[in-house]
C-alpha cells in the first residue's frame, strides 16, 4: 500500500477484521427446543447417556443363527436346514434363545437373540413358516450391528461450539435431547439515513428512492443467524439521527447505512462521537465500501456502512457477518474461498482491495469465474446475479484471462465442495 493511503487514514481490510473480532463478545446461552436448533451453535457438550444401539441388533431382514451350525462348506446339493422357533420384529424383544439347529426370523433393527452370533440375509435362504434352508455360507458375526457401535455411554458425541445441521439434529433426537443450550442469536438494529429515502409503505414522489438497504441488510442478518430489528429511516439532521441511533442501542449490534461520507449532510461521525463512541476506524482500503465507520457506543458494536447498496452489502459480508458469527458462538467466521480461473480482464490502481461481483461455475472439475458485468456500487443487479465475490488484492494492478483468483462463495453455491481447493481468508476467517 502506498504511503499516501496511510495519510488518508485508510485501514486495510485484514486489520479492520482483526479489530472487529477482537472487540466482539460472544453472547450468553439460552435453552431452545430441538425443532428450533437448526443452524444454531451448541453451548454445551452432548454426552451419550446410553449406548446406541442399546443392544446388538440385526442389520438385515433375515435369520439369526449360530455360526457353528452353518460354518461347513455348503453347496446347492447339500443345504443346511434349521428350525425356525420365533419371529422377532423391530421394536420387539426376543423371548427365546437360539439353540443347536435352530434359527429365529428377525427384522432389521430387532435385538439379536441370545445364542445367535450371525444373521443370514433372507435372500440367501429358502424358508417356510417353520424352517429355513441355508445355501450360502456366511462369516461369523455377519450382518450384526454391535451394541454401542454408533455411540457409547459417557462419550461426547457432539462438542460445544458445533453448528447444528440435519445430521446433528437427528443425533440429538437419538440421544433424547428435546431441549439444549445454544448461544444466543445477535439482535441487529438496522437504520438507513437520508432525506432522499422512502420506505416501502410510504407514498413517495419521483424525487425519492426506495430504502433497499434496510431490507437487504435484514435478509443478510437472517441468513447469518441473527435477528433483524428495522429502525426505519433517519432524516438528515443530527437530532433525528441521534434519536434513531439511541433506539438501536438496545440491540447487540447497530448497523447504519449512509451518512458516513464527507458531504454536508453526512452526520454519522458527529453523532457517534456525541453519543460517546469509541471509534476504531472511519475508512477502509477496499472498493466498493471505502467510507465505513466502526466502533462501540455504550458497549454496543456500531457499524456505519456506505449508502450505496452494493457497498453496504459487500462491507456487511466482510465485517458485520463475521462479528455476528462470533457473537453466536461459531468457531470460524468467513465464507468458503476457492481458487478459480478468471474469465475476462480487469485493471485497477494498486491502492485498494477490490471485491468484484462474480459468477462461479465448475467445468470438468475446474472452477471458472467471470464478473456479473458492470460493477457500479449503486447497481444492485450485480449482487442479484452474483454467487461469489472475486477478491483482488491491494497490490494487484491487473488480472487477465486465465489468471488464478481467490473467490469468496456466497450463499446458495450448493455444488461447491469444501474439499476442493478451499482455504480461508482474512483474520481468523475460515469456512463456516
Amino acid at each position: 500500500m502506498k504511503a499516501s493511503d496511510v495519510t488518508e487514514g485508510l485501514t486495510p481490510l485484514h486489520e479492520a477484521q482483526r479489530i472487529v473480532l477482537e472487540v466482539t463478545p460472544t453472547l450468553g446461552l439460552e435453552k431452545i427446543s430441538l425443532l428450533d436448533a437448526l443452524g444454531r451453535v451448541l453451548g454445551e457438550d452432548i454426552v451419550a447417556e446410553r449406548d446406541n444401539p442399546p443392544w446388538d441388533n440385526s442389520a438385515m431382514d433375515g435369520f439369526a443363527v449360530r455360526w457353528h451350525d452353518i460354518k461347513q462348506e455348503h453347496a446347492i446339493q447339500k443345504p443346511v436346514t434349521l428350525t425356525v422357533i420365533e419371529d422377532v420384529a423391530a421394536g420387539k424383544m426376543p423371548s427365546k434363545s437360539v439353540g443347536p439347529g435352530q434359527a429365529i426370523r428377525i427384522m432389521t433393527g430387532a435385538p439379536l437373540p441370545q445364542g445367535a452370533d450371525t444373521v443370514l440375509k433372507v435372500e440367501d435362504t429358502e424358508h417356510t413358516a417353520d424352517s429355513v434352508r441355508v445355501f450360502k455360507p456366511e462369516q461369523q458375526g455377519a450382518n450384526i450391528r454391535p451394541k454401542g457401535e454408533d455411540a457409547k455411554k459417557g462419550e461426547c458425541i457432539i462438542g460445544k461450539g458445533t453448528k447444528i445441521r440435519s445430521g446433528e439434529a437427528g443425533m440429538l433426537a437419538i440421544l433424547a435431547k428435546s431441549f439444549l443450550f445454544s448461544y444466543q442469536r445477535p439482535r441487529v438494529a438496522i437504520l438507513s439515513t437520508g432525506d432522499e429515502l422512502a420506505d416501502l409503505d410510504e407514498r413517495f414522489s419521483e424525487e425519492k428512492i426506495i430504502n433497499s438497504n434496510s431490507y437487504g441488510i435484514a435478509a443478510a442478518v437472517q441468513e447469518a443467524g441473527g435477528i433483524p430489528l428495522l429502525l426505519g429511516i433517519a432524516r438528515d439532521t443530527p437530532a433525528a439521527l441521534k434519536e434513531k441511533i439511541s433506539q438501536g442501542l438496545t440491540a447487540d449490534i447497530l448497523v447504519l447505512s449512509g451518512g458516513v461520507s464527507m458531504g454536508d449532510y453526512d452526520f454519522t461521525k458527529t453523532v457517534f462521537q456525541e453519543l460517546g463512541a469509541a471509534m476504531n476506524f472511519w475508512k477502509l482500503a477496499i472498493r466498493p465500501g471505502q467510507p465505513l465507520a466502526f466502533g462501540k457506543i455504550q458497549g454496543k458494536l456500531a457499524f456505519g456502512l456506505p449508502g450505496n447498496p452494493v457497498s453496504s452489502m459487500v462491507t456487511f459480508e466482510q465485517l458485520v457477518r463475521p462479528a455476528m458469527l462470533k457473537m453466536s458462538g461459531h468457531r470460524s467466521y468467513g465464507r468458503p474461498v476457492v481458487q478459480a480461473i478468471f474469465q475476462g480482464s480487469f485493471s485497477k490502481r494498486p491502492d485498494r482491495r477490490h471485491f468484484l461481483r462474480g459468477v462461479l461455475t465448475r467445468e470438468d472439475g475446474v472452477f471458472m469465474v467471470r464478473t456479473t458485468g458492470a460493477q457500479g456500487s449503486g447497481m444492485l443487479t450485480s449482487m442479484v446475479k452474483a454467487n461469489c465475490l472475486i477478491d483482488i488484492p491491494v497490490e494487484v494492478e491487473r488480472v487477465d484471462l486465465g489468471d488464478l483468483v481467490s473467490v469468496q462463495l456466497l450463499s446458495g453455491v450448493a455444488w461447491a465442495s469444501p474439499t476442493e481447493s478451499t482455504q480461508t481468508s482474512g483474520h481468523s476467517l475460515s469456512c463456516c
